[in-house]
């Protein structure tokens, strides 16, 4: 007999069935948001330094290490950014960042020196490339389980195809009116983007609008809530003692260095293999090409196949484009540098974002991806300087990329040993975490 309690949940289940489920136009939500984040990414960033130089009166490595004490700066701000999510929730988050991301793009119209275009970096790299992306990404995670690798994957990858049109359309607003307008025209776009789908598309998890994760419908033989799974999870003392989480961060962080720096120097690096700055320039296509097919394919695979085996392809990935670097040439040898670059850089983000709330849980998430955030915003601080120190040391690119490939090496033979975490390693780690209290802070 149907008490009036179970019929309650059977019309709830109907309604939901009826409305359909809300996670997909989370991911649909995120992956605008991803790609509003260009103007504070390299990709975005990159269009602007030229007319900035002219205009400023500063040099190339003047402008090169603002961009440096920026990034490392924003990126130190990102692990509150993460803990600010686990309690704010991310709609309340996305609404203030958009904000304040809008405002400090418009601001970077009035610089007049170093000393604030330092502090427009600082601005453009923590709220845009960092808390944007992290906010973004989180919210996808907080509504998916069975499939939260194929949805990350898909909105990483629509937002990636977004972003790659940035710097046509940043380049053009430059050439109309000026670099100063085209920060303007960037900061309301933002407002005008992001703002809405803050205030009105996001939800924080599905037990707001009485759904669970994947859509699975709430009736009296599935007890619980969307919400219980965000009750659960480790903390970020506890994550950080896994190998696991260190691998994949590691292999995060080798990831955007070195992609970071092969695409801040690729006119160059390319130009000594025999490209034409056209030509060197067009290789951007398939590496976007190769990175939004590879996140997908990602985030199919996360949820079917063990994180180390993944991390160990993305890897290779990486180190197939760093050999490449030194030996492609016009035609297609320099297109399998492409397609290897964006891979390796499409694949490990979407790895993460996926992989973490299913080893890690939801109770913190926020926390924990804010502190691999933070280490691979910093390290994409290295990569250009990296490779701009060893073309002016060591007479090209060719050795340095040599020498850090070692990076990729070392993270796939770490990951293959790390361990998948679970409640008997999860025991050991809280034991160990009790026995020196003082070690680690939340």
């Amino acid at each position: 007999m149907l008490t009036p309690v179970s019929l309650s949940r059977r019309a709830q289940a109907t309604a939901v069935a009826l409305r359909g489920f809300y996670g997909w136009r989370i991911a649909g939500f995120a992956a605008v948001t991803l790609a509003m984040t260009a103007p504070g990414q390299t990709v975005g960033v990159s269009v602007f330094v030229d007319p900035m130089i002219a205009d400023l009166g500063v040099s190339r490595s003047e402008i090169s290490i603002a961009y440096f004490v920026g990034t490392l700066t924003g990126a130190a701000a990102l692990p509150s950014v993460g803990r600010w999510i686990d309690r704010a929730g991310v709609r309340r988050v996305m609404l203030v960042i958009g904000v304040a991301f809008g405002a400090v793009l418009v601001g970077m119209a009035g610089v007049r020196g170093i000393v604030a275009l330092t502090a427009g970096f600082i601005g453009i790299r923590l709220l845009g490339q960092g808390s944007v992306s992290l906010t973004s990404t989180t919210a996808v995670a907080l509504w998916f389980d069975r499939f939260r690798g194929l949805a990350i994957g898909l909105s990483n990858a629509v937002g990636g195809g977004l972003m790659s049109l940035a710097p046509i359309v940043l380049g053009v607003a430059i050439a109309a009116f000026d670099w100063r307008i085209a920060w303007v025209l960037a900061g309301v776009a933002v407002w005008v983007v992001v703002v809405p789908i803050a205030r009105w598309g996001l939800r924080n998890n599905p037990a707001e609008i009485g759904q669970r994760l994947d859509g699975t419908p709430v009736t009296d033989d599935t007890p619980g809530s969307g919400d219980d799974a965000t009750r659960r999870g480790w903390t970020r003392p506890e994550a950080v003692r896994t190998l696991m989480f260190w691998a994949v961060t590691a292999a995060v962080a080798a990831s955007g260095m070195v992609t970071t720096g092969l695409a801040f120097h690729q006119i160059s690096l390319l130009g000594e293999r025999g490209l034409s700055p056209a030509q060197a320039a067009a290789n951007f296509v398939p590496q976007t090409a190769a990175a939004i097919t590879a996140t997908v394919a990602m985030g199919v695979l996360v949820d079917r196949v063990a994180p180390r085996l993944l991390v160990a392809a993305s890897m290779g990935s990486l180190a197939a484009a760093m050999v490449l670097a030194q030996t492609a040439a016009p035609g297609l040898s320099a297109v399998a540098f492409g397609v290897a670059a964006g891979a390796g850089a499409g694949t490990v983000r979407a790895l993460e974002a996926a992989a973490f709330p299913r080893y890690f849980g939801l109770a913190h998430i926020g926390s924990i991806r804010g502190l691999v955030m933070a280490i691979s915003v910093g390290a994409t601080a290295f990569g250009p300087l990296a490779l701009a120190f060893g073309r002016e040391r060591l007479g090209g690119y060719g050795p340095t990329l040599t020498l850090l490939l070692a990076l990729p090496l070392v993270v796939a033979l770490t990951a293959m040993a790390a361990r998948v975490p679970d409640d008997a390693l999860r025991r050991r780690v809280q034991c160990s975490l009790a026995s020196e209290p003082e070690t680690i802070t939340p």
